[in-house]
């Protein structure tokens, strides 16, 4: 069987097809796929705009689709970022470090720095039916950046069991306690009921 996964973002890519390829499925790129058409994201939550993502991909291929939607929630601001976290600031911010300084500004004088990090993850089948699976990362927002690595809002992202933000951490490490990886470790273990109930051989990988 053959999967297409809704994103354009390479790391995230890896990710699902990994996943997916567990499954003894085929995982294709937008590109591999044959979509050219964006969907806008008028949902009001992470889960709906990662929905909205994979029925795009669904209906212009006839493949199942994944799609992922992630963001940062801060508390005192109250939930901003969110669903807008990386269109944060509109075109006042013209890249990630904008988005990031906009963000400390707008936390000036604020004691409440508690943050999480949230990714949804939508996979949706031509009959209709629909896996959902969602992960956080909660943590702390610093007052200045720290760490070369990660992207986003990593550097002001503080993690107190790794005494570290989410950029100084290695990849490796990354990848196991991050929003995503809680997300597709969520969406290996849906897959594995849902081919189950179907009895799909490889269910059990």
């Amino acid at each position: 069987m053959k999967f297409v996964i809704a994103t354009n973002n390479q790391k995230k890519l890896g990710e699902l097809k990994k996943i997916l390829c567990d499954f003894g499925v085929e995982a294709l790129s937008l590109k591999e796929a044959g979509v050219t058409t964006d969907v806008e994201e008028t949902g009001v939550t992470f889960e709906e705009n990662a929905v909205l993502k994979a029925e795009n991909a669904m209906r212009v291929t006839g493949l199942p689709a994944v799609a992922d939607d992630s963001g940062l929630v801060v508390e005192a601001l109250g939930g901003e970022p969110g669903i807008f976290s990386a269109r944060y600031g509109g075109d006042a911010c013209a890249d990630d470090t904008d988005r990031l300084n906009l963000l400390l500004k707008n936390l000036e004088g604020k004691t409440n720095r508690r943050a999480f990090f949230v990714s949804a993850i939508a996979c949706v089948f031509p009959d209709g039916a629909k896996i959902m699976t969602r992960g956080e990362c909660h943590g702390l927002i610093t007052e200045t950046a720290a760490g070369e690595g990660g992207f986003g809002y990593d550097p002001i992202f503080y993690l107190p069991n790794e005494s570290a933000t989410m950029a100084e951490i290695t990849a490796e490490r990354k990848n196991e306690i991050s929003h995503r990886a809680v997300a597709l470790q969520n969406l290996a273990g849906a897959l594995r009921v849902f081919w189950k109930e179907r009895g799909y051989q490889n269910a059990d990988k």
